[in-house]
């Protein structure tokens, strides 16, 4: 691996990477783990001096690329730009997601993937369930099951043309919404009070002997596992069609 493929892969500068290797400079923790992580070795391995810090507690720590105070400051292109670097899984656990049912880029990506191979899911919450009426209240409204169900209407085509890719509908209590593609995701913590576009956000990126990242990707398991799948009926009692 080359100098300049290495700072690609973990988001710094090459002279950055330089100074390491030539001036026996050590990296930020996080940047100690993305590169033995992108290497494919045990950190110590590279930094045996001591002062690289391998409790559990720091590792979890260097899972978080980014941390975001409102989801409207994410980067607008990141949703598809991590989303179409899954080769693997991708997943959205949501209520309603309403911001990517209505981006047709979003809806030609899901395509392409699960055509690629790629196992896709889509998880919303049952517009009908306590949980997403309550989740309304809670942002201050008493429309989610409404944004849901426009959701729903929106990805009909898509449901149509490409079955492989998996909808299923839950009624669990969801304290995050979580986008996932292989090893890396975005989550949006749900804040009460407001609404999800104003909570903060997560960028993390799993790395080994890291718990965080397998905290919320096991989330998305369960909640898949005790969801239902979405039927024509379902949309067509919206539509009437």
């Amino acid at each position: 691996m080359t100098v300049q493929t290495l700072a690609e892969a973990i988001e710094v500068n090459p002279k950055t990477v330089e100074r390491w290797i030539t001036q026996d400079k050590v990296p930020y923790r996080r940047h100690q783990y993305a590169t033995a992580a992108a290497l494919q070795v045990d950190v110590t391995t590279l930094w045996e001096d001591g002062r690289t810090v391998d409790s559990a507690t720091d590792l979890t720590k260097a899972e978080i690329a980014t941390v975001y105070p409102h989801r409207h400051m994410v980067p607008s292109g990141l949703w598809r730009e991590i989303y179409g670097r899954a080769q693997r899984h991708l997943d959205v656990l949501v209520y309603s997601g309403l911001f990517l049912s209505e981006d047709p880029l979003f809806h030609n990506l899901l395509k392409a993937k699960v055509e690629a191979g790629v196992q896709v899911r889509i998880l919303l919450g049952d517009p009908d369930c306590a949980a997403v009426r309550q989740r309304g209240i809670d942002e201050g409204h008493q429309i989610m099951d409404g944004k849901i169900r426009n959701a729903l209407v929106l990805y009909r085509p898509l449901m149509r043309s490409h079955p492989d890719v998996g909808f299923r509908l839950h009624d669990s209590t969801l304290y995050n919404s979580i986008y996932r593609a292989d090893d890396e995701m975005l989550v949006n913590p749900h804040v009460y009070g407001i609404g999800a576009y104003m909570a903060p956000v997560l960028h993390i990126r799993r790395l080994p002997g890291g718990g965080l990242f397998d905290t919320y990707a096991n989330s998305i398991e369960h909640t898949w596992q005790n969801a239902r799948p979405v039927t024509e009926h379902d949309v067509a009692s919206i539509t009437g069609a």
